[in-house]
């Protein structure tokens, strides 16, 4: 196949990278065969979007590449079935690609594919039949483009987030913000051919998508994944397995230290290069506990999904400074403005972190006047920050209604919304509560003649895991 690399799986594949000891040329192929050979597909993209709904692996770049250039919902593996289909429905998914261990979050009728066993082969469900696609004939398939070329200014992506009126928004990014971002990233952080980066985190994560599978496909890199996080697997890879970029967010890094520090205390991997976190505030305890348990800076970064995500990063080439979040991407501007009236701050005053370029989402897929806003080309963030004279910015705090946990967003008036519209209920009020190994956990306050189990078993089947309460308190 000859092609420019204006469409993001190409320019991947193009790369010569690795996933799992698979070439993406040869997983990107495996997508643009199962569209040759399944007219059913073809026929439910016409139209409308995607929607891969994977854990972290391989198979996620020939979900890409099957979606043909339309816009992939990436759902959140965690997400429980009222997310799913409620993300199915907004973004008008036509098909979902996904696994067997997923499959079961689907609403009754939608089509999907399972790519478990991808790039060989993949099952087909369409209009209640199943078909076997032989994926074998992608063998010899090449991927010629101009490795230059920027991604195609149509949508490539919808990553839902930015809840803060009750319901998640389908934030909408091209391929071109999205190849401009993984080429900042590998401008700033230094992936090279001879890279080898341990993807931990989800792809459908923005964080982990362009950080850990983009950017190092671009950069010829070899990407180890691992399905869900495990902190003993990850520290035996980190020892044992070549590993030179890891990444992840506090929860991760706290967990990998506690497994060392009960084995022994230190961390010998040799070959690993630069450690980077992001997806929530990095305690600077973390940071000085990683130095001296492995001899390595623990570089801190910034971005949001908006964004496509990274904005601001401990750069390698650059000491790092601990308790910030660096400076700007090449390419990438960032600005601390008043947030009434947008006027600019000068170096040293707090105010709102602003971007600007080519990486800033055109939008949402609807409802766009409640989540983040762009003025005057700038994309304000919801968070607060200070820039000094060199450019380092360093985090202050949540303008937006928002919290973390585990890396993941959590946003109040949506389990409020979600837990009130149980019967009976009259009241809810969302909360979070400090806990350093995983940011903060969620508190309720619920109002009506319910229990704490009936609560438990509301949220349990209609809100992902990383949004569950732990402390449920009934007020009569």
């Amino acid at each position: 196949m000859s092609d420019s690399s204006t469409l993001l799986p190409l320019a991947a594949a193009a790369g010569g990278g690795f996933i799992d000891g698979l070439p993406a040329s040869q997983l990107v192929a495996a997508g643009f065969t199962l569209l040759q050979r399944s007219a059913p597909l073809v026929r439910a993209l016409r139209g409308r979007r995607a929607a891969v709904l994977l854990n972290t692996g391989p198979q996620f770049l020939t979900a890409l590449a099957a979606s043909d250039g339309h816009g992939a919902v990436l759902i959140n593996p965690l997400a429980a079935p009222p997310e799913v289909a409620y993300q199915i429905t907004d973004a008008d998914v036509g098909v979902v690609f996904t696994s067997r261990s997923q499959m079961s979050k689907l609403p009754p009728g939608v089509p999907y594919v399972l790519l478990d066993h991808a790039p060989r082969s993949a099952t087909a469900h369409f209009d209640g039949a199943e078909t076997e696609v032989d994926l074998g004939s992608h063998v010899g398939l090449s991927v010629e483009v101009d490795s230059a070329a920027a991604g195609r200014d149509e949508e490539a992506i919808i990553v839902y987030t930015s809840a803060m009126a009750g319901r998640p928004l389908g934030a909408v990014l091209t391929h071109h913000n999205l190849l401009a971002n993984a080429r900042q990233t590998v401008a700033a952080l230094g992936f090279s051919a001879g890279g080898h980066c341990l993807a931990a985190l989800p792809f459908a994560h923005l964080f982990g998508f362009t950080v850990t599978l983009i950017a190092p496909m671009i950069s010829g890199s070899r990407v180890t994944t691992m399905a869900r996080f495990n902190p003993l697997a990850a520290v035996e890879l980190l020892r044992t397995g070549g590993i030179t970029e890891f990444f992840g967010v506090p929860a991760v890094f706290a967990a990998i230290l506690t497994v060392i520090e009960r084995s022994g205390g230190s961390l010998e991997s040799p070959s690993l290069r630069l450690s980077g976190c992001g997806g929530a505030v990095l305690p600077l305890e973390i940071q000085e506990r990683w130095f001296e348990t492995t001899g390595l800076e623990l570089r801190q970064g910034y971005g949001l999904t908006e964004a496509s995500p990274v904005c601001l990063f401990n750069r390698v080439s650059m000491p790092n400074q601990r308790g910030t979040l660096g400076v700007a991407l090449p390419g990438c501007e960032i600005s601390i403005r008043d947030a009434e009236h947008h006027t600019e701050l000068p170096d040293g005053t707090p105010g709102e972190i602003c971007i600007r370029g080519e990486t800033v989402s055109r939008g949402y897929v609807r409802n766009g006047d409640s989540g983040l806003r762009v003025r005057d080309h700038w994309l304000g963030s919801g968070d607060r920050g200070v820039k000094d004279a060199n450019g380092i910015v360093t985090f202050l705090g949540l303008i937006k209604d928002m919290f973390t946990r585990n890396g993941f967003n959590v946003y109040p008036k949506e389990i409020e919304r979600v837990v009130g519209e149980m019967p009976a209920v009259r009241s809810v009020n969302c909360y979070a509560i400090p806990e350093p190994s995983r940011e903060n956990d969620v508190g309720i306050v619920v109002t009506g003649p319910v229990t704490d189990e009936d609560v438990r078993l509301w949220c349990e089947s209609r809100l992902a895991v990383y949004k569950q309460p732990s402390v449920i308190r009934i007020v009569a």
